[in-house]
């Protein structure tokens, strides 16, 4: 999943942006709602984390601006403002959800997973496909009963091919789900991290199907066509 957060505040940005990415985000930065709204036209993200404090233009004006210009992605807005009305308007505009600093990391990441969630129309935390279930809050694995163990990557590629499922995921639009301006990932390095998928995916009945020109797809293989051993977790 990728993010834009923008803040102006380089500690509080640093701090968001790498407890985000230890939970599995990409995460890009910016520090001014020009400067969102520049990266908006050009980049495609799955949710934007936005204060409403900014230099400039502020992250009400840029919540509206979105709205108004078709932009569905959810919208959390964090602010040092906690008045009633503050938060009534921020809403009134079109974001998602409220947030007032100071806050905790562990709230952050959750009310960030309810506002994915249902803008991907899941209704609740675990993502399951045959044998295989997610549990996205408790960021667990499990596969035929056992626990699965995932590097950060693994679990972003699998994550949103678990959102598709069983439609096929688009290439282009995994490399955006992984991709951050500060590290470039390439389409081989998709390939990788599907290809370690599949070993653990496949001796539990799960293909990984890729699809030429576009991209992958989970399929279930035939009761016969599972392993008896299922890849160590």
């Amino acid at each position: 999943m990728r993010l834009l957060l923008v803040e102006d505040d380089v500690m509080v940005a640093s701090g968001m942006k790498l407890g985000l990415c230890d939970a599995g985000y990409s995460v890009d930065w910016v520090g001014s709602a020009e400067r969102a709204e520049q990266a908006l036209q050009s980049e495609s993200f799955d949710a934007a984390i936005v204060d409403i404090g900014l230099p400039g233009m502020d992250g009400l004006e840029l919540t509206r601006r979105l709205r108004s210009h078709g932009q569905a992605m959810p919208v959390l807005i964090l602010t040092a403002r906690d008045a009633l009305h503050d938060r009534v308007q921020g809403l009134d505009i079109g974001a998602d959800d409220y947030m007032v600093k100071p806050f905790e990391l562990p709230e952050l990441l959750a009310r960030l997973r309810a506002l994915l969630r249902r803008s991907q129309a899941a209704t609740s935390a675990v993502l399951s496909f045959g044998p295989l279930e997610m549990d996205t809050a408790q960021r667990r694995i499990v596969l035929a009963g056992q626990v699965l163990e995932v590097g950060p990557r693994e679990w972003s590629v699998l994550e949103y091919l678990l959102m598709q499922a069983p439609k096929p995921a688009a290439k282009d639009k995994l490399l955006v789900a992984l991709t951050g301006w500060d590290k470039e990932i390439t389409p081989n390095a998709i390939e990788v991290y599907v290809s370690r998928l599949r070993a653990k995916l496949e001796p539990a009945g799960i293909a990984l199907r890729a699809i030429r020109g576009f991209g992958y797809r989970l399929e279930l293989k035939a009761a016969g066509d599972v392993d008896a051993s299922l890849p160590a977790a």
